[in-house]
């Protein structure tokens, strides 16, 4: 599902940039998380010609919330990256992150989009609500972090979406627009993202 380049402004939604991004206490984490003296590698920004590691999806050609995750164990990650594993999706992410946790490899650090800190738009493609995708380096935060809104009716690479916030005002206005359900990073399992029918 790509953005078409011609859609007409009228469908176009823009929220506003949040200019003080508060996080909210650790939500939780994956067995084996950061310790607290370990700082996480920095996010960098995605680029055109990168592919999902999970689904093999061109990145930037779709639309929704993206995410990186880095490793200690050169084990865990890609044959000859030297970096992150990057994903197109929220599902991709945490598919990646459950599985390398269950082989024993949890991550130095995993990020998903921030929606509370970009200036982000729905458009509608196809007749399906999609939010855009936002792939620099600013636009990413620790998922402890985040809270999802999840199988709402915006719609992101993979269809049903994990969309996360730092600012709850910013879940509470978007569950209240678009429906969906308010999930914390430690309420992430396998079987919620199976149930959005990746």
């Amino acid at each position: 599902m790509c953005f078409d380049e011609h859609v007409d402004r009228s469908t176009v939604s823009s929220r506003r940039t949040v200019l003080a991004g508060v996080g909210l206490a650790t939500l939780g984490t994956l067995a084996g998380c950061l310790g607290a003296d370990e700082a996480a590698p920095d996010p960098i920004a995605l680029e055109e010609g990168q592919f999902c590691d999970v689904c093999d999806m061109e990145i930037a050609m779709h639309p929704g919330p993206v995410g990186q995750a880095y490793y200690a164990d050169d084990e865990a990650l890609p044959p000859g990256r030297d970096g992150p594993a990057w994903f197109c999706s929220g599902q991709c992410l945490y598919t990646y992150v459950l599985e390398q946790s269950n082989a024993g490899y949890d991550p130095a650090g995993a990020y998903a989009t921030d929606y509370s800190t970009v200036d982000w738009e729905l458009r509608t493609d196809d007749g399906t609500t999609v939010i855009s995708a936002h792939l620099q380096a600013d636009a990413f935060e620790l998922v402890e972090s985040l809270e999802y809104v999840v199988a709402s009716d915006v719609e992101g690479a993979m269809g049903k979406s994990l969309i996360g916030f730092t600012d709850a005002d910013d879940v509470d206005a978007f569950v209240a627009d678009h429906g969906g359900e308010r999930y914390q990073h430690g309420d992430v399992s396998r079987q919620l993202i199976d149930s959005l029918d990746m």
